[in-house]
């Protein structure tokens, strides 16, 4: 249904109850739309401009002032955004069982919710909102909706465990000495450095497809939930990077990221290995 057939229904709504939630919607629906008309217009006209045109050229295009176009490019939302979704971004964390505790409840680790406040300030600076759902045990977590991103091991997600088999690449494994990532292109195994007293962890980023086939999710994990931390951390600091090499096309990759053994604070993330496309 196009723009307008969708007021016009609307306003033909004879319960005004009705009206409003639906024109409310429609609101929201429609300034989502606009902001992502306005992200791909601003990168095509960045990628015009790198092709050698100039403001005034493709001001002519659609019938615009060059300094019009100036605002567009410097200030129209920022083609990266893209990488995190377009509208509303729903974070899904892998809880734990509280521990000692008659009735215990769910719980997400401390590095977790750190993981996600760091993806809730990167959001927020594209002019993106984003909320946390926390994941209870046995990790049943819905993935087929847009705008989403899931955190933490296969071990608390298994649903996701499986999603990752889609991977040619990159596997999570586990064995007699527990949870490693391996690198199946090269077949190197990386195992947590923390396993052995050194203040490290590994852990995988990528874009998995949701299992209706109707789009992908964005998956941060570590081995450890200090690796999750590092996965957001990283994404924060090379998000421009990945997006001009990825775009919106599934993907993954395996980092590192050191940490400082009593803070818990992030000191250093790296790529470890090749960015996998499919």
């Amino acid at each position: 249904m196009d723009a307008r057939a969708a007021l016009e229904q609307v306003e033909a709504t004879a319960d005004p109850e009705q009206r409003l939630i639906q024109a409310h919607h429609l609101v929201s629906e429609f300034a989502s739309f606009g902001s992502e008309a306005a992200r791909i217009r601003r990168e095509a006209a960045e990628a015009l401009t790198a092709k050698g045109k100039s403001q005034v050229d493709i001001g002519k295009l659609i019938d615009l002032s060059r300094s019009r176009v100036g605002q567009i490019i410097s200030h129209g939302p920022r083609p990266q955004r893209a990488f995190l979704g377009s509208g509303k971004i729903t974070v899904a964390i892998g809880g734990k069982q509280e521990g000692q505790k008659v009735n215990p409840s769910a719980v997400i680790s401390a590095e977790a919710l750190s993981a996600y406040k760091a993806l809730d300030k990167l959001a927020s600076s594209f002019g993106l909102e984003a909320e946390y759902e926390l994941i209870p045990p046995p990790g049943i977590v819905r993935l087929n909706r847009p705008n989403l991103i899931v955190m933490t091991s296969p071990r608390l997600l298994p649903l996701v465990g499986q999603v990752l088999e889609s991977d040619q690449s990159l596997a999570f494994e586990s064995g007699a000495q527990g949870w490693y990532l391996r690198d199946n292109a090269s077949g190197i195994e990386y195992r947590s450095p923390s396993d052995s007293g050194e203040a490290a962890d590994y852990a995988y980023i990528g874009r998995l497809p949701r299992p209706d086939g109707q789009g992908t999710f964005l998956y941060l994990a570590g081995i450890h939930a200090m690796g999750t931390r590092g996965a957001a951390q990283f994404l924060v600091d090379n998000i421009d990077d990945l997006y001009d090499e990825v775009k919106k096309k599934r993907f993954s990759t395996l980092i590192r990221c050191d940490y400082h053994p009593d803070t818990r604070e992030i000191t250093a993330t790296q790529q470890v290995t090749p960015i996998y496309t499919v």
